[in-house]
């Protein structure tokens, strides 16, 4: 840790939103300067004095800051200090903002649409692996400032969302991976330039020392790098080829081509960083990967149950989709804004769609002329329908994939709300009809 010239230390600092960031970086910050607080939900509860908790929107304005830390979820346009915020954007930082200025340690970014918490779970036990001190932290839920006992040797492996990149203003990385790009939150950013432009901050803060690696094969980055002006070594990274190493792995895991484009990631940072290959293939072949992310949740005889629940979107799905010949898809929740279905009528011959959720007609007129479509109510009655399908045809291999390429918060607090409630779901029904 450095305290020479830090833009932080002694300042009047608003930190503004209480969830994990905004209360790891009170903890972190409240020593350092002078601290103040405020959540739109001013019944949420946190331990510090009673003058650090504003009250209300009055209070906060009363105050002149010299920083205000922002927690990412928080949506300046459309927030209780709205106002406030737009009067102030030059003083608007985030947890990653902080965490930099006081940490100049090794790190290795990892951003794009999908795949970034696989990618950066696998590279974090790849490190762990080859005696790397190595920190997991970022979107994928550790704070950047709840970190202990680091030292000049510790790395730090960090999943970025759009939302961090977009309001960071100091904050940058030795090695930035962007792993791909289709639209995405746009009822945030507004259009596709805002959010395509959040990624590449990563890229446009990095200096001549430090290494970009992108996919080569993406439209919309290829664009922006042709147009751009970088500074750093850029690495386009070919996920179409098919490297040696996919036809060596034993892990089924790879298998899917949304995994297989995120260890050929792996695999080329792996090589800058000069790691020990035998080493490298043990811990890809161990890999057991994340929760509700493409995991395989029952196996039996001819039956499999996926659960992807952290797919919100087409494009999420499709990795997963493209590698099957049959399979049960389980769709819903809340469509994102722009969202187009990308696979053809022939890819989806032997697709079958079933929709739950209120918001059903938006999935279906991207879906019916490519294939089989119906609509449930709930989870409960689509689960059981396919089930008894299954039993019907006695067919030799099912896959009931539940991808549901939507938002969550139609009936659930977050994807991992939806994904548990999945799990429960399918023992409980296939423990009814044992």
């Amino acid at each position: 840790m450095t305290k020479s010239k830090n833009i932080f230390l002694g300042k009047k600092i608003l930190i503004y939103g209480l969830g994990k960031s905004g209360i790891s970086s009170y903890k972190f910050l409240n020593n350092k300067a002078k601290v103040y607080l405020f959540d739109d939900n001013l019944k949420k509860k946190i331990k510090c004095k009673s003058n650090q908790k504003l009250k209300d929107i009055k209070e906060v304005s009363e105050i002149k800051f010299d920083k205000i830390i922002i927690s990412p979820g928080i949506d300046i346009s459309n927030c209780r200090l709205a106002n406030i915020l737009k009067k102030n954007l030059s003083k608007i930082y985030t947890d990653l903002d902080v965490f930099y200025s006081f940490y100049k340690n090794k790190s290795i970014v990892i951003t794009g649409t999908n795949g970034k918490s696989t990618s950066a779970q696998i590279l974090h036990e790849v490190l762990i692996d080859q005696k790397y001190d190595s920190r997991l932290i970022g979107n994928i839920g550790n704070p950047a400032l709840s970190e202990k006992q680091i030292t000049k040797k510790t790395v730090f492996v960090i999943e970025a969302s759009s939302y961090q990149l977009d309001y960071s203003k100091i904050f940058t990385s030795k090695y930035a991976l962007i792993l791909n790009i289709s639209p995405d939150h746009l009822e945030r950013h507004k259009n596709l330039k805002n959010y395509v432009n959040a990624k590449f901050k990563l890229l446009n803060s990095q200096t001549n020392k430090s290494i970009a690696l992108v996919k080569e094969n993406d439209p919309l980055i290829s664009k922006v790098i042709k147009k751009g002006k970088f500074k750093q070594k850029i690495i386009k990274v070919d996920t179409l080829k098919n490297n040696k190493i996919f036809n060596q792995l034993k892990n089924q895991y790879f298998l899917s081509f949304g995994n297989k484009e995120n260890l050929s990631f792996i695999l080329k940072i792996s090589k800058i960083l000069k790691l020990d290959n035998k080493k490298l293939f043990r811990t890809l072949n161990n890999f057991k990967g994340l929760k509700y992310r493409q995991q395989i949740i029952f196996e039996k005889k001819n039956l499999t149950i996926i659960n992807d629940s952290k797919s919100t979107s087409f494009a999420s799905s499709e990795n997963l989709l493209k590698s099957f010949n049959k399979v049960y898809w389980i769709l819903g929740g809340i469509p994102k804004k722009n969202d187009r279905f990308k696979l053809t009528k022939k890819n989806c011959e032997n697709f079958k769609a079933f929709i739950f959720g209120n918001n059903y007609k938006e999935f279906k007129k991207h879906l019916k002329n490519k294939m089989f479509v119906t609509n449930f109510v709930n989870l409960k009655d689509v689960l059981k329908k396919i089930l008894l399908a299954i039993e019907k045809e006695k067919l030799q291999k099912n896959i009931i994939f539940f991808s549901p390429a939507g938002a969550s918060f139609d009936s659930f607090k977050n994807f991992e709300d939806r994904g548990l409630y999945f799990n429960k779901l399918v023992k409980k029904i296939i423990n009814d009809k044992r």
